[in-house]
């Protein structure tokens, strides 16, 4: 079976519109997903996505720690493993990166990653599989942040003041690379959102330069139309396939 880089996709559905000043993202939420994938026809529940924030303190800073964990059920590790870690530490309010940390093992392939942020530039550190370490320095754009980072600063644009079909352009680092990504609006729809019942949400579609989606607006998210912009729903279509991803529970808004 190919390599399924899910996290990364589904992190890429996330980000969009360079986030208002201000956000409401404190420490103390959590949200978790039921992750499914299409297998022969039937959307099939096989792992699950939480996603966290808390505050850490070290003796000089505070920071708000953004934690994205996609793990794929035991019964289904044979088939295909995943664990999955994205971490980033953000400044509180401004929610700007100083640290990204990236630990992925899918199905057998391993890939460790450190980022961290000065300025305009980022010194990254890597170890594939079991492969030595390699560090590189290189410029990042002035509003290139990674892609947890956006993640969270997402849910602070004010999409009431969007007409739809209306599109948004913006750059995230991955892979020790910049990658171009637009998202159009498309308006709202009522959405199930676990247990914050059913919720009017703003359904987006998310399109990027790269061969890992795929489809015109097959990858789609709705986020909450209120104050918190919960991410409801989630649905990609990549090259080995589709899925979705749906909030189950949402606590410490």
């Amino acid at each position: 079976m190919k390599k399924i880089v899910l996290l990364p996709l589904l992190l890429l559905l996330f980000v969009s519109f360079k986030a208002d000043e201000g956000n409401g993202i404190e420490a103390g939420e959590k949200l978790v997903y039921a992750g499914s994938y299409n297998m022969s026809g039937l959307m099939t529940h096989i792992a699950q996505v939480t996603m966290s924030t808390e505050n850490v303190n070290t003796s000089k800073n505070q920071y708000l720690h953004l934690s994205c964990e996609l793990s794929t059920f035991s019964k289904w590790d044979k088939f295909f493993k995943i664990r999955d870690l994205y971490e980033s530490y953000v400044t509180p309010g401004s929610l700007k990166p100083n640290l990204y940390k990236r630990s992925i093992d899918e199905g057998g392939y391993t890939k460790k990653e450190k980022y961290v942020f000065k300025g305009n530039q980022v010194t990254s550190t890597v170890q594939k599989r079991k492969r030595p370490e390699t560090t590189r320095t290189f410029s990042i754009g002035a509003n290139s942040v990674d892609a947890i980072t956006l993640l969270y600063k997402l849910r602070s644009v004010d999409f009431s003041k969007m007409k739809t079909g209306q599109t948004k352009s913006f750059t995230i680092v991955f892979d020790e690379k910049e990658i171009p990504v637009s998202l159009k609006f498309m308006g709202t729809e009522s959405i199930a959102a676990g247990n914050l019942g059913t919720k009017p949400c703003y359904k987006l579609s998310i399109g990027a330069k790269t061969n890992a989606l795929r489809g015109k607006d097959k990858n789609l998210i709705w986020l909450t139309a209120d104050a918190h912009k919960v991410p409801a729903l989630m649905k990609f279509s990549i090259p080995v396939g589709t899925g979705e991803l749906k909030l189950t529970s949402a606590t410490g808004l």
